[in-house]
């Protein structure tokens, strides 16, 4: 095939715009600000899972506390109604040793029960703080989150813009390109799923970074300027210039 020399060298500006959006796209793919908002994203599951298992000993606690209280209060009502009975002179002997050791157990009682709501108190205040730093630490890391996905999403608005821009220029690059030659092209860097052409320089292919032997730099310095030769290694178009060390 053949192609006027100048337009052959138009493949460059064509195949520079195709590495641009490749790498733009690349980019895109292995964007660290993602990894970011994955962290930020575990850390705030981590802390959110904390928040309920927290919130749930506490309300366990509080309900314990609860019962607690009422026992206690229970006890001390039925203390004060045998010590009103007592103290009504009301009762024979018997009754009042009855009550009297009934008193006492209900004294020892009281104070079990007074003791262990010291108990859960204490372990209330514990779970309380755990569940104040758990709320803490999910609030920072819901923040450290929504920074994270701020800079991902201006790192991703950033590339849109170069996309965009890119694609304009790939656009008037290849609307300067004979319909034939461009067609070639395309079908190229399908193949190699990168471009379809690239500068020979220095004997070398600038796609594949391969230096072409004596057969091969032969056959390029005594093809016509305006033959399309191609590398044999990786099958792009070689666009020949100044610079190609022909």
């Amino acid at each position: 095939m053949k192609a006027d020399h100048f337009d052959q060298q138009k493949l460059l500006a064509l195949a520079a715009e195709d590495v641009a959006l490749a790498q733009l796209a690349h980019r895109k793919r292995t964007l660290p600000e993602n990894a970011a908002v994955e962290t930020a994203s575990d850390t705030e599951r981590e802390f959110a899972a904390a928040v309920v298992h927290a919130e749930t000993a506490v309300r366990d606690l509080q309900r314990e506390v609860k019962r607690l209280e009422g026992d206690v209060e229970t006890v001390r009502q039925r203390a004060a109604k045998d010590q009103k009975l007592l103290d009504s002179g009301s009762v024979n002997p018997k009754q009042m040793t009855d009550l009297q050791h009934e008193l006492q157990s209900l004294a020892r009682r009281q104070s079990d029960l007074e003791d262990q709501e010291l108990e859960l108190m204490e372990q209330l205040e514990t779970a309380e703080a755990a569940l104040a730093r758990a709320q803490e630490g999910q609030q920072e890391a819901q923040a450290q989150k929504e920074r994270a996905e701020q800079l991902r999403d201006d790192a991703l608005a950033d590339i849109a813009d170069g996309t965009t821009t890119h694609d304009a220029a790939r656009s008037d690059a290849a609307a300067r390109i004979p319909a034939d030659l461009l067609k070639l092209y395309e079908r190229i860097r399908t193949q190699t799923g990168a471009t379809g052409a690239a500068m020979l320089k220095a004997r070398q292919c600038q796609g594949c970074r391969i230096e072409l032997n004596g057969r091969e730099l032969a056959a390029v310095r005594n093809a016509d300027p305006h033959e399309v030769v191609r590398c044999e290694n990786c099958g792009r178009i070689l666009v020949r210039t100044a610079e190609s060390g022909l």
